[in-house]
């Protein structure tokens, strides 16, 4: 391990234990030059001279295992009137064709500040936007993955690109005009792009099936031993909506999860995003293939998809992750306070998680997910990415600190992170974002210039 180079006194964190996370008071948290975690001493008394001191809770940084980047352009705007699925498609394949390497950098940039501030330290994000509107071909044709990767570095997070393959508009269907700058041709020219993507220190490399509508079923199975080759995490929509259910066994005789799984898809570094409308039979596919389950359940509620199976799925032996996917909401804590509430109200039961299996969702498996698994704890060894709540807000205040889990789920928001921490490094501070020290004009500015275009 190397030497130590950074001290931080936390006045509680989060902590692995045998028998399960506890809440610790006074952890220090040696940090070594390389960014990891050298050593943690809970109960180690006052904060000592030197350490940079955190109030409040502390827990490991924040995994949003699923983001469409420009989908944050699209929030409040989708709302105007009913709202519909179709205005909101409309709507985003207007902002989708308006993008381009430089205002996509602007934007991305001020998207990942805003998961910044609301805890997030690493994302995965689904990109589909490859090429030139109208399918021309940039110089560099990874142009708009390496804006993304650029966009990361910024805003002092990590990324996941999960370069996705995108060739068709429906089973059988040729990609329609807004979708024409998505597509590669096949799935071996995406996969000869893809290969010219090369990590970074804060990004990785994975592979996406847009779902099974947008891949023929002769070409899964490429995307899948590309990601296999590289041991990358491979990501895919499923069955977000009961239409895709429809068509593909009109199409096959068989439903999206079946498909996936006859074609070599399915597997432990597969993330299967939503999963919300599954058969008995294909809950069994995914949990025998030990499949990653990510729930986007604040975006999963705003286009009136429905809710998923995740405790059934949960049970069944799948990880469950959590993405914000189109941005209505930029709060990781609001997506595992969902993931639990949703199920209250199908079930009309409680109970269905505790609060320190909502918190390992978005942390430890999340990033596990996207190819971190290294990231998501705090303990000796771990990268030293870690997120400070405050418990004294409005929202936070009363509950007795050693029930900072539930606190942390079922209270806070986004708007309760102080401080964050990647590789060591000062992110926000005091709830200011130390690299893009104003987000809401980046934002404003970014999205304008769009909607001006």
């Amino acid at each position: 391990m190397s030497a130590v180079t950074q001290t931080f006194w936390a006045e509680h964190a989060w902590l692995p234990h045998v028998n399960g996370p506890v809440v610790e008071p006074d952890v220090l948290i040696e940090v070594a030059a390389n960014g990891k975690i050298a050593k943690v001493t809970p109960d180690s008394g006052p904060c000592p001279p030197g350490a940079v001191r955190l109030a409040g809770l502390l827990v490991p940084g924040q995994a949003n295992a699923h983001s469409h980047g420009f989908h944050r352009a699209l929030r409040g705007t989708v709302q105007v009137g009913s709202g519909t699925f179709w205005t909101w498609r409309d709507t985003m394949y207007r902002f989708a064709g308006a993008l381009d390497p430089d205002s996509y950098l602007a934007l991305a940039t001020a998207v990942y500040a805003e998961m910044a501030l609301a805890g997030i330290t690493a994302v995965g994000e689904f990109h589909y936007l490859h090429h030139a509107p109208g399918g021309a071909r940039y110089g560099d044709p990874n142009a708009m993955g390496e804006a993304l990767i650029e966009a990361a570095a910024r805003a002092g997070i990590r990324i996941t690109l999960l370069d996705t393959c995108y060739l068709s508009a429906g089973f059988g269907a040729e990609l329609t005009k807004p979708q024409l700058r998505f597509g590669d041709g096949d799935a071996d020219a995406w996969a000869a792009r893809a290969a010219e993507l090369k990590p970074r220190a804060h990004a990785r490399i994975g592979a996406a099936i847009h779902s099974v509508r947008a891949v023929p079923a002769e070409q899964l199975g490429t995307v899948a031993h590309w990601a296999k080759m590289r041991k990358a995490p491979l990501h895919v929509h499923l069955s977000e909506q009961t239409a895709e259910n429809d068509a593909c066994l009109t199409a096959h005789g068989v439903t999206p999860t079946r498909l996936l799984a006859e074609h070599g898809v399915l597997g432990p570094r597969t993330s299967a995003v939503h999963a919300t409308h599954l058969s008995e039979e294909d809950i069994k596919l995914l949990s025998d293939s030990s499949t990653v389950i990510c729930m986007c359940p604040t975006t999963e509620r705003d286009l009136a998809d429905g809710i998923g199976p995740a405790r059934q799925l949960a049970s069944a032996g799948c990880p469950v992750t959590l993405g914000s996917d189109s941005h209505a909401v930029i709060d990781p804590f609001e997506e595992a306070r969902a993931l639990e509430l949703n199920e209250r109200l199908r079930s009309r039961t409680r109970g269905h998680w505790t609060a320190n299996a909502l918190l390992r969702a978005g942390t430890e498996d999340g990033h596990a997910s996207l190819g971190w698994p290294e990231a998501g704890r705090i303990e000796a060894g771990a990268l030293a990415d870690f997120t400070v709540l405050a418990l004294d807000s409005v929202r936070t205040a009363g509950p007795t600190p050693r029930l900072g889990a539930e606190t942390a789920v079922f209270a806070a928001s986004a708007a309760d992170v102080r401080h964050v921490v990647v590789g060591g490094r000062q992110i926000v501070t005091d709830g200011v974002h130390q690299l893009v020290p104003d987000v809401p004009s980046a934002l404003h500015t970014s999205i304008a210039a769009l909607k001006a275009s």
